[in-house]
């Protein structure tokens, strides 16, 4: 690695801008996976305000689990970005530039942010189907479940409305939010949410039989996470529902442990397809849940 040096992720735009270089660097096209795993990333103006945004958040947040690796010739060409939860750890990115893979950068990066996560009892990774990316997740000691995607325009008359209330979320649901999460997942997402709600749309059911929540925005389920299956249908179904028409839908990592989602993409439409994988330590796949791979 030479004169590699590591530095925290400091909460500024410019190195919120180094975290999106080094980004789109290591997923560009010429070196992605394009049959279902890493898909190259197209930096539209929404994403990259959001990008800057989820970079500054955890910067504030998780100081002890962001860093940067610099060369002193050719500047920063390597990230990782994690975060804890109460009892979990979660990793939300780790990009290498193309130039220097293959030379222990990310082994680093990784040590470094998994020492954030010290003492936490669970850890969790949405890991691409990148053969190096899989072997570096599992001789960190996490078990790698295989993961699946729907995909494709939602087609309404298909989907039976939900079988129960559905209404939008506010701030004012977050000891709700937290209740599910503590209970699916293990850990809350606490401050996590303030910003998903600034760029999802917040779909909230609570009712005798349990509670849940989902977030959406364009054609893409971000995050779910209900108390039962039932609930979680439900949720998944109304999200669908919300996509806008012609706009084509996406729900990632998905595990064996999700066929009731898999249930309702059949009959919306969707195509399922191989993903990459949930990478988890000292935990099972969370379920009813489908992991967010900003925020897990």
């Amino acid at each position: 690695m030479g004169r590699m040096l590591l530095r925290p992720v400091r909460d500024t735009a410019d190195d919120a801008r180094a975290v999106q270089a080094v980004t789109a660097a290591a997923f560009a096209p010429s070196h992605a996976l394009t049959d279902g795993g890493t898909a190259p990333v197209e930096w539209t103006a929404e994403r990259l305000v959001r990008f800057e945004r989820r970079v500054r958040h955890l910067a504030r947040t998780d100081p002890g689990g962001c860093w940067l690796a610099e060369e002193p010739d050719t500047g920063p060409v390597g990230v990782a970005l994690a975060g804890r939860r109460e009892g979990l750890w979660a990793l939300s990115l780790l990009a290498v530039v193309p130039t220097a893979q293959g030379k222990g950068v990310g082994t680093t990066l990784l040590a470094r942010a998994l020492d954030h996560g010290r003492g936490c009892l669970r850890g969790m990774i949405c890991g691409s189907r990148h053969p190096v990316a899989a072997r570096l997740y599992r001789r960190a000691g996490f078990t790698l479940h295989p993961t699946m995607r729907l995909r494709g325009v939602v087609d309404p008359a298909r989907l039976d409305p939900p079988d129960g209330a559905v209404h939008d979320g506010t701030e004012r649901h977050r000891d709700l939010l937290d209740s599910v999460d503590r209970g699916v997942r293990g850990g809350a997402h606490g401050p996590d949410h303030a910003e998903l709600l600034r760029h999802h749309k917040l779909l909230v059911t609570d009712d005798l039989a349990g509670s849940g929540y989902a977030y959406v925005s364009g054609g893409k389920v971000e995050l779910l996470a209900a108390t039962s299956r039932r609930l979680a249908s439900r949720l998944l179904t109304a999200a669908l529902l919300y996509v806008p028409q012609g706009e084509p839908a996406l729900v990632k990592d998905l595990t064996a442990d999700q066929q009731w989602a898999l249930d309702v993409g059949f009959a919306a439409g969707l195509d399922v397809a191989g993903g990459g994988y949930l990478c988890l330590r000292g935990m099972r796949p969370p379920a009813p849940y489908v992991p967010s791979d900003s925020y897990l």
